[in-house]
């Protein structure tokens, strides 16, 4: 999966939100897959240090599984969206099956915010949701996940790709913690000396 996908690219991929304006210094840093107690709860600590706010793109099952952790999120002051209940590939089940796993999830998400799991939804899964969601993507995916890289590869990508209203993406997961949780303070040391600002979607 590409780190960013090009922008001349982006318009033939449909009415997407793939950046925020250009025109402010601003991050915005979200994180997908949780909420699990084996990262979430260090990740919102370390937000907290740092006095910053993030949104969260939540899988439905954890938000069930973990139903404190999540209202945690929300009490610290963070956002969050829905990323379906089953963390479910749109390209590998039905439009039908796709968009009830994301109603199960709005049951206990309540956003207008979706993410679809590995960025893939079809044109018609698409089509259905955005009457009821800004369907977010991303300008800078860390791979954070990719156990075969090293913080270091992975803080390289965050800031050979980093600019004005970038959209984010760590993961407060079991696979990628212990990338994530080496990177995102050198990251947000690394904006902050560069002069970013950070927003919540």
């Amino acid at each position: 999966m590409k780190v960013q996908v090009p922008d001349i690219l982006r318009p033939f991929l449909g009415k997407l939100t793939w950046r925020k304006s250009p025109s402010s210094k601003v991050i915005y840093l979200t994180f997908d897959d949780g909420p699990v107690p084996e990262a979430t709860p260090h990740v919102l600590d370390l937000l907290d240090e740092h006095n910053l706010k993030a949104t969260f793109f939540c899988v439905g099952d954890n938000v069930r599984k973990y139903p404190d952790i999540y209202t945690d999120i929300l009490a610290r002051g963070h956002k969050t969206g829905n990323h379906t209940f089953n963390h479910l590939s749109g390209a590998k089940v039905s439009t039908n099956e796709y968009i009830q796993n994301v109603d199960q999830a709005s049951t206990l998400i309540d956003s207008r915010l979706f993410r679809p799991p590995h960025g893939l939804i079809s044109r018609k899964q698409k089509k259905l949701l955005q009457p009821g969601y800004e369907i977010v993507m991303w300008d800078v995916l860390t791979c954070d996940y990719d156990s075969k890289l090293a913080p270091w590869k992975v803080l390289n990508n965050i800031t050979r790709y980093s600019r004005n209203g970038s959209i984010v993406v760590f993961h407060d997961s079991v696979k990628a913690k212990e990338n994530m949780l080496a990177v995102l303070p050198e990251a947000i040391r690394w904006w902050k000396n560069q002069g970013y600002g950070f927003g919540t979607l």
